[in-house]
């Protein structure tokens, strides 16, 4: 196989992870070539305004796994293929001087062993960095259960690692990928999360004039080992770090710049709404991660395991998106936007709108007394339009023709405000008016709005018009099968990869 065939199937293979946009990650050009932004490098739009790209590939799709959701399986009959160290660097390099890409997107399948895949990756991105003096962008996967040592090596050389956990619950990966256990999924998330901070701090130490320590002194125990002990698969001699090489390394060298993230597919379990946004949540607190992402469910294949959907879950995922946005930047909690009573997310109001209905007892607000916190729960209130709000309260008192100059949308924020005592046109408290007037035809096109009608539990069609119901996204094929996942759906969904009660 040529290398343009590779290409075609490395990159199609590529097209299911959707967890590489990037941010925060900023490497100046050292006479070498390129550069890598804070804006951003991915196929999307930057916070600048500028539309990015990446080469997003795989090292390869020769997985000895065998997952049931995912296209490259080990029993899959699909083209495989792998590359070569020396072709993805000349991919990279031929591609840049081209200006066809910014940066490198690399994950892969995991061949051999995760340790052997993992050591590929990282003899890549080292080469690119040292042979080819290449300063743009590069976002690579770490592989759940190589050695930490070849992970923390890699670390130094890529701007942004992620580790994919895929499934939202314990069960799910039970079921569905029984060869990765949890531990082995969080495990090098840990350790990405750890070795952030301690970068962080010793570049604060080195700033500072104070003393610092080698890398190898803060990494290495008596043994040579990471803090930790022994860890699955093999390493070759070729891949021992020895104290020395990294002792020959910048005290000031950054680990993992911009951070770390995941992915979850949503409906390819039965997991509820609330139980991927508590495990969200978890993370996010746990292992600061920048950035959870969440794929639809697409179905490549098909098991008796796996759900008979009509069309992935497209707004299910949006909802989700939306969600974890008030998490990061609002300052909600999993348990404010959803519970066990009500585990997901409505399909016609946003999860903030949503909020708001379920307490109107808090409105309206005065929005020339209340409080930052406050106005960012507002359905119609972004972070820039609170941020000039309470700038523009010191000045004098606002109006609601003030609001709509600073950019509030007083169509949704009308129903929760009033200014200087006074409400808006459309103000009202009844909860069925105001969800009438949030999903009226203006913010919601007529061909999207809902039908009335009884949702079956086992319907294959949505009667609602939107497709997007838990009810209708989990039938198998095997009557076991059914039983078995429905009697896990109707149990309580509070969080089950519970990262508290994983001892890692």
């Amino acid at each position: 196989m040529d290398l343009l065939e590779k290409l075609g199937v490395l990159a199609d293979a590529a097209k299911y992870d959707v967890s590489c946009s990037s941010s925060g990650g900023t490497r100046n050009n050292k006479n070498g070539v390129g550069n890598s932004h804070a804006a951003g490098i991915c196929h999307t739009w930057s916070d600048d305004g500028r539309c990015v790209s990446l080469l997003k590939i795989l090292l390869s799709n020769e997985c000895i796994y065998d997952c049931v959701y995912c296209v490259n399986r080990a029993s899959n009959d699909v083209p495989r293929a792998s590359f070569t160290a020396d072709e993805v660097i000349e991919l990279t390099m031929n591609f840049y001087r081209r200006n066809y890409i910014e940066g490198l997107f690399l994950s892969s399948a995991v061949l051999k062993n995760p340790s052997h895949t993992m050591e590929l990756m990282l003899e890549i991105v080292r080469r690119l960095r040292n042979e080819q003096g290449f300063f743009g962008y590069i976002h690579i996967k770490a592989i759940p259960g190589a050695d930490e040592r070849l992970i923390h090596e890699a670390g130094l050389y890529v701007d942004r690692m992620s580790v994919n956990i895929e499934l939202p619950s314990d069960k799910g990966l039970e079921v569905l990928a029984p060869q990765k256990p949890v531990k082995a999924l969080l495990k090098p998330m840990q350790q990405i999360s750890r070795g952030i901070v301690e970068s962080k701090e010793n570049r604060k130490s080195f700033h500072y004039g104070n003393s610092t320590s080698n890398v190898s002194n803060k990494t290495f125990s008596s043994s040579g080992r990471l803090p930790g002990g022994e860890f699955s698969g093999s390493v070759s001699s070729g891949a021992e770090l020895s104290k020395r090489d990294f002792s020959r390394r910048d005290k000031n060298q950054l680990f993992v710049p911009a951070g770390q993230s995941t992915q979850l597919i949503v409906g390819a379990t039965p997991d509820r709404d609330l139980s991927i946004l508590k495990l969200s949540e978890a993370l996010y607190n746990k292992f600061s991660l920048k950035r959870v992402y969440y794929s639809a469910f697409v179905p490549t294949i098909t098991d008796p395991r796996l759900p008979t959907i009509m069309k992935p879950p497209l707004l299910r995922e949006h909802r989700l998106y939306q969600a974890d946005w008030l998490l990061r930047f609002y300052g909600f909690e999993a348990d404010e936007l959803l519970s066990k009573a009500n585990p997901d997310f409505d399909v016609e109001l946003d999860p903030k709108a949503n909020w708001a209905l379920k307490n109107l007892h808090m409105f309206p607000m005065e929005v020339n007394t209340v409080d930052y916190e406050m106005l960012l729960r507002v359905p119609g209130i972004g972070v820039k339009s609170a941020q000039r709000i309470i700038a523009a309260r010191r000045v004098g008192k606002l109006n609601f023709e003030n609001l709509k100059k600073i950019g509030v949308v007083l169509k949704r924020a009308g129903h929760f405000l009033t200014c200087q005592g006074k409400t808006y046109e459309s103000y009202s408290q009844n909860e069925y008016i105001v969800k009438e007037a949030l999903v009226s035809a203006k913010l919601l096109p007529q061909s999207k709005k809902a039908v009335p009608g009884q949702m079956s539990l086992f319907s294959t069609i949505n009667e609602s018009g939107l497709g997007e119901n838990m009810s209708d996204l989990y039938l198998f094929s095997s009557p076991e099968n059914t039983k078995q996942w429905l009697s896990y759906y109707n149990q309580p969904q509070d969080g089950r990869l519970l990262l508290s009660d994983i001892h890692i």
